[in-house]
């Protein structure tokens, strides 16, 4: 029902970063006179998004940038993605558990075998994974015999350096004034190391298998769509 309330009342609009440019403005002087209230507000959409695997959590991380800064807006987005997503662990298994086992079929079997072999590293693996939407891991590991307090550290810890990446974008897109800040030095190396994190990610647990003697990477799913 939260979903289809999403829909209806058209919230997606509101989760674009042309309308976070425009509103920006209106959001500091807001933060400014309402600090908690913001903060709280902000983190609680957060999780409510990433719970629902609602589309606008890259538009609410780059906000979080924009608004707070890197360091405040890393908090933030950090800890309202990792709670958001284990909230979404958590009705999966409890809730939902019949639904995910028949929509995730044969994916289920590959994340279980996975988990089975490699434990707490197949998730960090995965979250470090572009290609696999977090809608996947959040459900899917609710189906494996991976503990609810296992999935929230460690996706806590493999989750923040993607959050560092757009989070540091967001604080530069803030900073744009005039069409000439557009190809700022500063902007441009932002958005190049977003562009080439995944690469680099990949290549990287390429190089701790190895160090691990854990051989080749493990059956992700397969996925034609990726994250947001």
């Amino acid at each position: 029902m939260l979903v289809l309330l999403f829909f209806a009342f058209s919230l997606d609009q509101y989760l674009r970063v042309s309308v976070l440019k425009e509103f920006r403005e209106t959001f500091l002087a807001l933060y400014q006179e309402h600090t908690f209230q913001v903060l709280g507000g902000l983190f609680l959409v957060y999780v409510v998004v990433t719970a629902l695997s609602l589309p606008g959590s890259l538009v609410l991380a780059l906000a979080a940038g924009a608004l707070l800064g890197f360091w405040g807006g890393l908090v933030l987005t950090s800890f309202a993605s990792s709670m958001g997503g284990t909230l979404a662990f958590i009705m999966a298994r409890y809730l939902f558990r019949d639904w995910a086992r028949r929509k995730l079929g044969a994916w289920l079997h590959k994340m279980d075998s996975g988990v089975r072999w490699e434990g707490a590293f197949y998730l960090f693996t995965m979250h470090l994974n572009p290609a696999v939407p977090f809608f996947l891991i959040n459900v899917g590991m609710a189906l494996t015999s991976m503990r609810i307090v296992t999935f929230y550290w460690v996706s806590q810890v493999s989750m923040l350096p993607i959050a560092a990446v757009v989070v540091n974008a967001g604080r530069q897109l803030g900073g744009i004034g005039s069409a000439r800040d557009i190809f700022s030095a500063e902007l441009i190396v932002s958005f190049l190391i977003l562009a080439i994190f995944p690469l680099a990610v990949k290549k990287m647990v390429t190089l701790i298998r190895i160090k691990l003697g854990k051989g080749a990477i493990p059956p992700f799913p397969e996925s034609d769509s990726g994250r947001e």
